[in-house]
């Protein structure tokens, strides 16, 4: 009798987790491992959300199942959140806390689309996007967008997508700033890609989860032109919180319920101590603690861009916020993959293949996955530095040659 498998459950790997897996392989055994694969804070959380789970638990807070949609508490610090730093009026009742930004997208997509639905993102882009969706029996189609384009979506490309299909897609997933490249989207193409969307009754997903770590100017919200999108944000990146496993998403009215019902199913309700956690953090008190990290990345993006050409990098994208570097290794490697496996066994630096963002091999060199390679800049500066140097002499005791 054969095993029964899905076809739900053949997906592409997250290679930032394969990567992670090996990294922590190596670092049980070698003890040398500088990982710059995942997009993490090496900080801890906001002290004032330390200070909060302290106090519920010393005082026996009853730590149970919440609301499915999350706290009130949470819900309403998610919506002052919103209103201080974008200055948008949201409802709490269209705030829905999930279980990490993964477990809202994985909500909204059965929310909103049937099987076979297309739901357009980019090239290259978030990976588990196009996973998830895969997995759901949607069909994720890429729009290529490249250097000319700041790696960053515009209604002339939509358009184009859109007369050469016949239909424009059921769904347009865009992130500002994005993984993996770090670009924003301009306030105005930003406004004028929400238009289009509702225009073509187009659900658009807008991932908002680095607002908060931009290096210029603060990065729109699609909310502030269109209330059909959704927005999506977590206290991962900014709020240096992965492992608390807190995201929300803002819904238009049509989606409340819908999400409602699939989270108190799939979910049940996002870890009680870690709304605790997340609804102070969301409060104002720890701004300064977590501007200051900001200050830290933007650093550390400086540091590595001047460095790049020590490797003979010579392209890699404008990263205006977040905190990654996604450089073309073309002069080293046809085989992204493999040669980030190398390095992390020869030096102990965990950096992630491009093919995560942009599998197989693209259309033209700046969509190719297996030429690009990312890395995550939110460690500690003495790190980032130590891990460019190993991997700078490593290139330079090589032959010279790619690794195809």
């Amino acid at each position: 009798m054969s095993p029964r498998l899905s076809q739900r459950g053949r997906v592409e790997p997250f290679h930032v987790m394969e990567l992670l897996k090996a990294a922590n392989r190596r670092a049980a055994t070698h003890g040398d491992v500088i990982s710059l694969c995942a997009g993490q804070p090496s900080t801890p959380a906001p002290v004032v959300a330390l200070e909060a789970v302290a106090t519920a638990v010393r005082d026996g807070a009853v730590l149970g199942y919440t609301d499915a949609m999350g706290t009130a508490v949470c819900r309403e610090a998610i919506a002052g959140h919103l209103q201080r730093t974008s200055g948008l009026r949201v409802d709490p009742a269209h705030v829905a806390v999930t279980t990490g930004s993964s477990a809202g997208f994985t909500a909204l997509f059965l929310a909103a689309f049937d099987p076979g639905d297309v739901v357009m993102m980019t090239r290259p882009g978030y990976p588990a996007y196009r996973n998830t969706l895969a997995a759901l029996g949607c069909r994720a189609v890429e729009l290529e967008c490249g250097p000319a384009v700041r790696f960053q979506p515009t209604v002339a490309l939509l358009e184009e997508w859109t007369a050469a299909a016949g239909a424009p897609p059921a769904g347009l997933i865009i992130a500002s700033p994005a993984n993996p490249t770090g670009t924003v989207i301009a306030p105005d193409e930003l406004a004028a890609i929400a238009r289009w969307c509702d225009a073509n009754d187009v659900l658009l997903v807008s991932d908002e989860i680095y607002h908060g770590v931009t290096f210029g100017e603060q990065a729109a919200s699609a909310w502030e032109t269109s209330r059909e999108a959704v927005l999506v944000g977590s206290v991962s990146k900014y709020f240096s919180m992965t492992g608390w496993r807190v995201g929300w998403l803002v819904l238009p009215e049509h989606l409340v319920r819908p999400v409602e019902l699939l989270l108190g199913n799939l979910n049940i309700c996002a870890p009680a101590i870690a709304q605790v956690a997340a609804a102070a953090a969301l409060g104002p008190t720890a701004r300064l603690e977590l501007d200051g990290h900001v200050r830290r990345y933007r650093d550390n993006r400086d540091h590595v861009l001047a460095r790049l050409p020590e490797l003979g990098v010579t392209q890699w994208a404008p990263a205006d916020g977040a905190f990654y570097a996604y450089a073309d290794v073309s002069h080293l490697t046809l085989d992204s993959v493999a040669y980030c496996d190398q390095l992390l066994a020869a030096t102990g630096v965990a950096i992630t293949p491009g093919v995560d963002f942009a599998p197989g091999h693209g259309p033209t060199p700046g969509l190719d996955g297996q030429r690009w390679v990312r890395m995550s800049l939110a460690g500690s500066t003495e790190d980032i530095d130590e891990a460019m140097s190993r991997w700078i002499a490593h290139v330079r005791s090589g032959p010279g040659t790619r690794h195809t």
